[in-house]
């Protein structure tokens, strides 16, 4: 079936359709056409895919990021983000970034972070001076932090696919790579500010004032706390942190900031159905893709294969990172977690590679990939927002490819940078 299944999967891909129905599509065409398993079977997998518990917290931290982005809470991380790096060269472009790590920790997607304060950056950085093609690329890389510092949707999904790890370690294992990365990306930026002359002219605001502004968006970021502190402590498990999650922002969003009317809850509820169901969608369709890989014996081969290369740690890692950053050209990172973590975590996990630190090599290095093209999500939801051709996005894209590569480097070979602060917070 494998002979079917692939080459179904990479045209329909090249022929733009979206990875879950391109993925159902081809599992269909391999049992049609090369099995005398029923169809239904893709059903049944797509269903047990999705019948988890652990899998409730999806749609309920993406309905409370929809509630949290609102715009006054949007607003709120923005000023706050401009009034602490707004006054340095290239300020707002640093504005952008630093606003995109805080909003991570809130939305916990790269998509959402790209579509709510990362288009209005855009216009914000567009309007002080800056090319909008730059301004798009830098919101691109500035957007990769969304699923890698607390709390993350791939995280969660990561945790379904490898018992070796939990959501809370998870969590606690990104927060300094996620700072890393916004760090290597900031100096990106300023080198890129320093040739083009993209100069702040705002002053630094009085400190009396960018503490007032610290207040005022601290609800908001008090999110992250909330959600790792209940879990970290036992307080409540990732499912019910979910709705928690949902409850503090509902709180937040009417009676802090005053910028949710309960008239905009079904719309809201409505935005955030939509895109869960895209995302349980594809998840249900990468479990079915998997359950062909496996009854076909690919995972056992490749692993076998692997381990009779008597590989050292560092070259296992090394190919490790080629094999994520190709297969990222192609696929998103949910698909790609339950695909590809149940054949590399074991092999990882023999090769006394710590699980938390492998985790995070594979969710960084699949979430640069929506970065690539040609299937790159983040690449067209920018170019959406800017009214521009994804090539010309692509174009500006250089010095921040530099900065991601040497942070995935950092990450993959300085191992501390994922295991210090589970290991410091109990996990």
């Amino acid at each position: 079936m494998a002979e079917i299944l692939f080459p179904a999967l990479f045209i329909l891909l090249a022929l733009g359709l979206p990875v879950a129905f391109a993925m159902a599509i081809s599992v269909f065409a391999a049992l049609s056409l090369a099995s005398s398993y029923p169809n239904i079977v893709v059903v049944k997998e797509m269903f047990s895919g999705l019948d988890s518990f652990p899998l409730l917290a999806v749609p309920f931290f993406i309905l409370a990021a929809e509630i949290m982005t609102a715009g006054a809470v949007t607003l709120a991380v923005l000023r706050l983000a401009q009034a602490l790096v707004g006054h340095h060269k290239g300020g707002l472009g640093h504005a952008n970034v630093v606003s995109s790590a805080m909003f991570a920790g809130i939305s916990g997607s790269a998509l959402a972070d790209a579509a709510g304060p990362g288009s209005m950056m855009i216009r914000m950085m567009e309007r002080g001076g800056y090319d909008r093609a730059y301004a798009g690329a830098l919101t691109i890389a500035s957007s990769v932090v969304g699923p890698i510092i607390p709390p993350s949707i791939t995280m969660i999904i990561y945790a379904m696919q490898d018992q070796q790890v939990s959501v809370g370690s998870l969590f606690m294992a990104g927060v300094l790579p996620g700072v890393l990365i916004t760090v290597l990306v900031l100096v990106a930026n300023a080198r890129v500010s320093r040739i083009r002359g993209y100069a702040s002219g705002a002053p630094m605001p009085p400190l009396a004032e960018i503490g007032r502004i610290a207040v005022h968006a601290l609800p908001a970021l008090l999110l992250i706390v909330l959600i790792v502190g209940g879990i970290r402590f036992g307080i409540f498990t990732p499912t019910e942190a979910s709705v928690i999650a949902v409850f503090y922002a509902l709180f937040v969003g009417m009676f802090v900031y005053r910028s949710i009317k309960l008239r905009d809850l079904p719309e809201t509820i409505l935005r955030a159905a939509l895109i869960a169901g895209a995302v349980l969608l594809i998840l249900g369709a990468a479990r079915a893709f998997a359950w062909i890989l496996i009854i076909e014996g690919i995972p056992q081969f490749l692993a076998e294969t692997i381990i009779a290369w008597d590989l050292s740690p560092v070259v296992f890692l090394l190919a490790v990172n080629v094999l994520l950053l190709a297969f990222g050209l192609f696929m998103d990172p949910l698909p790609g977690v339950m695909i590809l973590v149940p054949i590399l975590a074991p092999i990882s996990l023999a090769l006394g590679i710590d699980p938390d630190h492998f985790a995070i090599i594979v969710i960084v290095n699949l979430t640069i990939g929506l970065t690539t093209p040609p299937v790159g999500s983040l690449i067209f939801v920018v170019s959406s927002a800017v009214k521009l051709r994804p090539s010309t996005l692509i174009g500006e894209m250089p010095p921040f490819f530099i900065a991601l590569a040497t942070a995935l480097l950092l990450i993959t070979f300085v191992p501390v940078l994922s295991t210090w602060l589970p290991a410091v917070s109990g996990f």
